[in-house]
């Protein structure tokens, strides 16, 4: 089309758009850097952190499809504008929560086979707001070796309240041995060697409601077939309020109190599983979703399950338009264990968070020595060296 033939009311139009699309970018370029900066680090980060994690890929996907179609009169403007969304795209992929993985011939493990069973789930107020058998039923059915289990308690009048059900809870399942910790259950076919504390030390005759509040990990060194190993129960406290308004003070106060608690809480977590040396898995819910920092320093060195997930977006929260949209609940491994499969569970309406269902492999200890020696023909002249 001859520009001259077009009026002055579409040029005008045309030229508005493409200043709002050079706007667009470059604010999404700046929230970007802002974000690589802030996030993790900085308490107010928190609330943006609240956004779908999608919402990495949908801006800046949106944002080339429209410097893409771009007529032939801003075209100079097209070569640069694109490479630049591109650039954007790339740097914010790591915080869309996708799991590239899935995208492998044969991702996913079956979930049947040898291993351990392990079921971690936030269980929303245990059975209070359930049916108690039907809640017994939906546990009964994992069919787990190893149970983690959070929200071990009820919501009573506004606040937090404990219950006592560890009588029911050993009815329902005979040969598991109860590990509990304020909020947090951890439920074993395998014999308990230890339950050692991390992170804030807790009287042992502290009340319920402080150690509900300091202790959000529960470690429970288990002896699995005669190999020590460690699962870390984790709940990780909420960052904010959704009873105070956005607009208020108070929201804000309580996202900078829950960033100091969630800091605390991390911190000693990762700590822990650096200097344990045993195999060990981490799951729970951590109220984090991947477009958050907070898990950068544990993700560092552990080993993500979701790669052995079918899951091209893996999400256990949100229940909206029919998905959910955020992933809140983790699991991880150190090198000496190995997720064989990872998927999360329909929670058949009796929680806000679907469960994760994860089949845990343990190296032979001839493994874990190959692995760290340099000659392999050593391990081929020596398959049984204890």
């Amino acid at each position: 089309m001859d520009p001259d033939s077009v009026s002055p009311r579409a040029r005008h139009r045309h030229s508005a758009g493409v200043r709002l699309l050079v706007a667009a970018t470059a604010l999404w370029a700046a929230f970007l850097a802002l974000d690589l900066v802030a996030n993790g680090r900085w308490w107010f980060w928190l609330v943006p952190g609240l956004a779908p994690p999608l919402l990495f890929l949908a801006v800046p996907v949106t944002l080339l499809a429209l410097a893409w179609t771009l007529p032939a009169a801003g075209s100079g403007l097209r070569r640069w504008l694109v490479p630049a969304v591109v650039l954007l795209l790339v740097a914010a992929l790591p915080r869309t929560g996708l799991n590239w993985a899935a995208l492998k011939p044969g991702s996913a493990a079956a979930a049947a086979g040898p291993g351990i069973r392990v079921f971690s789930w936030n269980t929303e107020y245990w059975d209070t707001t359930d049916d108690p058998d039907a809640f017994y039923r939906f546990l009964h059915a994992q069919d787990a070796d190893v149970y983690l289990l959070q929200e071990y308690l009820a919501w009573v009048r506004g606040t937090h309240t404990p219950i006592d059900e560890l009588d029911r809870i050993r009815r329902e399942f005979p040969g598991y041995q109860v590990v509990v910790a304020g909020e947090l259950v951890t439920l074993s076919r395998f014999p308990v060697l230890a339950a050692p504390t991390v992170g804030p030390g807790v009287a042992a005759d502290a009340p319920w409601p402080e150690v509900f509040t300091r202790r959000k990990v529960l470690r429970t060194d288990l002896d699995v077939r005669g190999r020590a190993v460690s699962f870390y129960n984790v709940h990780i406290p909420v960052q904010v309020d959704t009873r105070e308004s956005l607009f208020g003070r108070a929201f804000y106060r309580v996202v900078r109190e829950a960033d100091a608690a969630r800091r605390e809480q991390f911190a000693a977590l990762e700590r822990d599983t650096a200097a344990n040396s045993r195999p060990l898995l981490v799951a729970g819910d951590f109220n984090t979703s991947p477009a958050m920092g907070d898990l950068d320093p544990l993700r560092a060195h552990l080993h993500d399950a979701r790669a052995a997930s079918g899951d091209l977006y893996p999400g256990s929260w949100g229940g909206i338009l029919g998905a959910d949209w955020w992933r809140l609940d983790w699991a991880f491994t150190n090198d000496g264990a190995a997720v064989d499969h990872y998927a999360f569970v329909d929670d058949r309406g009796l929680s806000d968070h679907r469960g994760q269902e994860l089949r845990l492999s343990l190296p032979h200890r001839n493994q874990d020595r190959c692995r760290w020696h340099l000659l392999e023909s050593w391990c081929a002249r020596h398959p049984r060296h204890p």
